[in-house]
């Protein structure tokens, strides 16, 4: 590999409107719910779902990190006895070809964060990936020295800055001279329980009817907890979306049973030619996105967020404080999509007031408070020998009248057995009235089971229908 001065835009090869890409549920973390121990699988979820959606309401973590490199290949015992902790990493993959020739990877699709990283290099070290039957030395892996491609970013390359800002220090660069061959700092990133540490490159991303040269994408040496790559989907420069212009991208999430399931669906991917740029697709509901008004903060930038005006359980208008549901100056409170969480997250004000109704519309049923510490979830319902059994709807209602009105194996779980039933959406133990720091809401994957949904970047709106996924 060799560095090399970068152009800041990419030509495509080939003048293709749309890609449709294989999308499928994870099965090497939470897709796999062992029946020897459920109420521990769902724990898993539960806190991982918490401990990624702590992550996105302080901010992304993205900073150069040259220890972390050099531990790499210097101090490998250090990483290996970073703990075992929750088994969840979100919840579907896609395969993507980089290189040249090619060298196909699969991803966690992740529309809460942009960077798209792979594993990299043979050293590639993974701490903490030994669970659910996967063997970290058989994590695939992108060899970059098998890429004629491949080229690592120089720090003055405008490139460098997509995650680092204009800012970014150069060490050992003269500042008048654009001749430096420094390379762009290492970067650390936080992923809720997870981690990864590399080095950005340019590469080819290889589609079969398009080919995306000098695409920015992390090589990844050292991780935590990270067995797969992220495909990076949110709003950042460094983002899928943004590198290749999409105009929208849309994916209808198969529906998970926390099984390994072989059954996919297509992520597509349009890059605008020859499609009327006003027009909406049709059956889908839509909401413009909303945009967070502190711009300083980098991480709120990331994110979708979301027109929420309403949450509704059965009939009840839950009347949740403004402040929850719309991101103040200060940037914190509002709604956010995010593919990379389990499953929806509120803030505990937020949650109280929805978790409440449901146990008063549904205290014909016995709530079982001891399964809610074992699981995380809750409120929790004995189902047993009510013949049928009714629950409330779950309905979110967003700008301009959409309704979200979810199927309710979107937002209730039979847990362990036919019995008993729990409430799919989580919260922390943070109790703060005035709200606490970032996204309010984080409308998870779980939720958007068997949903079309679309991001119509071009006209930045939030569309969504109810799909059966499944072929």
């Amino acid at each position: 590999m060799s560095s090399s001065p970068l152009f800041f835009f990419f030509f495509l090869s080939a003048v293709v409107s749309a890609v449709k890409l294989p999308l499928s549920s994870l099965s090497h973390s939470d897709g796999a719910l062992p029946s020897k121990d459920p109420y521990l699988s769902l724990r898993r979820l539960a806190d991982s779902s918490i401990a990624r959606a702590h992550k996105i309401k302080h901010g992304a973590s993205v900073k150069p990190d040259d220890d972390a490199l050099s531990s790499a290949s210097t101090a490998s015992a250090t990483v290996v006895k970073s703990p075992l902790s929750a088994k969840s990493y979100g919840g579907y993959s896609v395969s993507l070809s980089f290189g040249t020739p090619s060298q196909t990877i699969p991803f966690v699709f992740d529309t809460g964060s942009s960077l798209v990283w792979f594993p990299c290099t043979s050293r590639y070290l993974c701490s903490g990936c030994s669970f659910s039957g996967l063997d970290p030395t058989q994590i695939p892996r992108f060899i970059p020295k098998n890429s004629s491609s491949s080229r690592v970013i120089g720090c003055q390359n405008p490139k460098c800055q997509f995650l680092f800002g204009a800012n970014v220090q150069c060490r050992g660069c003269d500042p008048n001279t654009r001749n430096c061959t420094v390379a762009c700092p290492p970067y650390i990133l936080q992923y809720g329980l997870g981690s990864t540490a590399g080095i950005l490159l340019t590469e080819t991303l290889d589609f079969p009817d398009l080919k995306v040269p000098d695409f920015v994408v992390g090589c990844s040496i050292i991780s935590t907890r990270q067995p797969a790559g992220i495909a990076g989907f949110g709003r950042g420069p460094e983002s899928i979306p943004s590198q290749m212009k999409l105009k929208r991208f849309s994916h209808c999430l198969v529906s998970r049973r926390f099984d390994n399931t072989n059954v996919t669906t297509d992520l597509d991917l349009d890059t605008g030619s020859g499609h009327n740029s006003g027009s909406k697709t049709p059956g889908l509901s839509y909401t413009p996105f909303r945009k967070n008004p502190n711009v300083s903060n980098a991480a709120f930038l990331e994110y979708y967020y979301l027109n929420l005006r309403r949450i509704y359980v059965g009939s009840k208008h839950v009347k949740v404080p403004y402040k929850f549901l719309a991101p103040g100056k200060n940037g914190n409170g509002g709604s956010i999509v995010d593919s990379g969480s389990t499953f929806t997250f509120m803030e505990r004000p937020v949650f109280t007031l929805v978790a409440e109704e449901f146990a008063a519309q549904m205290s014909n049923y016995t709530r079982e408070k001891d399964l809610e510490k074992l699981t995380g979830l809750g409120p929790c319902f004995n189902i047993a020998g009510k013949g049928d059994v009714s629950v409330p709807e779950l309905i979110f209602e967003f700008k301009g009248g959409a309704k979200m009105e979810l199927p309710i194996s979107n937002y209730f779980s039979f847990v362990g057995s036919s019995e008993t039933v729990c409430l799919t959406v989580v919260s922390d133990n943070t109790v703060n009235p005035s709200g606490g720091t970032g996204p309010a809401i984080i409308l998870g994957s779980f939720q958007q089971q068997n949903y079309l949904v679309e991001y119509d970047l071009e006209n930045d709106r939030f569309g969504f229908a109810k799909k059966k996924c499944t072929p």
